[in-house]
């Protein structure tokens, strides 16, 4: 397989009563699955979220707003989060990137509910430039992200909707394919409609299946809509973590005046503090001096 690029795809169908969005993210998660070492079954599931929360963050009206989904199963894979913008940048993290259980179900299929667990939350959270986010929580209904996401847009905000997401993992623990679409269906969508799009996502093969066979993002949305389909977009889409160094001691004043001192005491002898980005696993050195700086900061912003 060439090289291949992650985009997705903004479209309507039916007059405007019906909105789609299409992605093909096989770097994104190939990228991610790089990052955080994960097995295959929780590469499956943070490549899903990851897929999700592009797809999400299509739907952004701004560039630098942002949609965080986040996912809390019982699941031994324990906390997965992945955000976007509306740029089309995503970052991931999971708590246990391995989880020492079996990693393909009876049916051949990766055990993506297995890592993640089928009771808990799922909270998106959209960022918008205003003081607090517009928060949505719901239940996880099977914790195959995919019918989680599409439960969530159902109830929470009350859009009926259409998930299919997918990740194709090789026995190597390569990713090859990714990607998956969302269909929404608007208020004024008459009840045939509605079910001659039932039927097409129905008899869609699985994203990966699509994408592996050649598909392109717009591809996909022909097999669904057929000539009825105008692409509005046509976006890049790339892994980007935007932490920095500035950002980790920001990070570290909110901590406060007593914790910094305490880290400050057991890196004495070191003379530097390391801090990792849980999103990239980039790794940032403070001096002891550096972090001397912070604690004065954040002892005169206490005081002020």
């Amino acid at each position: 397989m060439g090289l291949r690029e992650d985009y997705l795809v903004r479209a309507q169908a039916h007059g405007g009563l019906v909105r789609a969005f299409a992605i093909d993210a096989t770097g994104v998660v190939s990228e991610l699955r790089r990052v955080h070492n994960t097995e295959p079954a929780v590469t499956a599931a943070l490549g899903r979220l990851a897929t999700g929360a592009l797809l999400f963050g299509s739907m952004l009206k701004e560039p630098e707003h942002v949609v965080s989904v986040r996912v809390l199963g019982d699941g031994p894979a324990g906390t997965l989060l992945a955000t976007a913008t509306g740029r089309g940048e995503v970052r991931g993290l999971v708590t246990h990137a391995h989880t020492g259980i079996e990693q393909v179900k009876e049916n051949g299929k990766l055990n993506v509910s297995g890592v993640v667990g089928s009771n808990g939350r799922l909270t998106v959270a959209r960022h918008l430039g205003i003081r607090h986010p517009y928060v949505g929580v719901v239940e996880l209904v099977s914790g195959e992200i995919g019918e989680d996401l599409a439960h969530y847009l159902r109830s929470s905000e009350q859009t009926p909707s259409a998930v299919g997401l997918g990740v194709f993992v090789h026995r190597d623990g390569n990713v090859m394919a990714a990607g998956g679409y969302i269909v929404q269906l608007l208020p004024g969508v008459t009840e045939r409609t509605a079910a001659e799009i039932d039927e097409a996502i129905r008899a869609l093969p699985h994203p990966t299946s699509m994408l592996r066979g050649g598909d392109t993002p717009e591809l996909v949305l022909s097999r669904i809509f057929g000539d009825d389909v105008e692409v509005l977009e046509r976006r890049p889409v790339r892994f980007h973590c935007p932490c920095s160094k500035g950002r980790v001691e920001r990070a570290l004043m909110l901590l406060g005046e007593s914790e910094l001192r305490a880290i400050h005491e057991k890196d004495r002898a070191a003379g530097f503090t390391e801090v990792t980005c849980e999103f990239c696993t980039a790794r940032y050195e403070l001096s002891s001096a550096e972090l001397l700086v912070l604690i004065a900061a954040t002892s005169a912003s206490r005081v002020a």
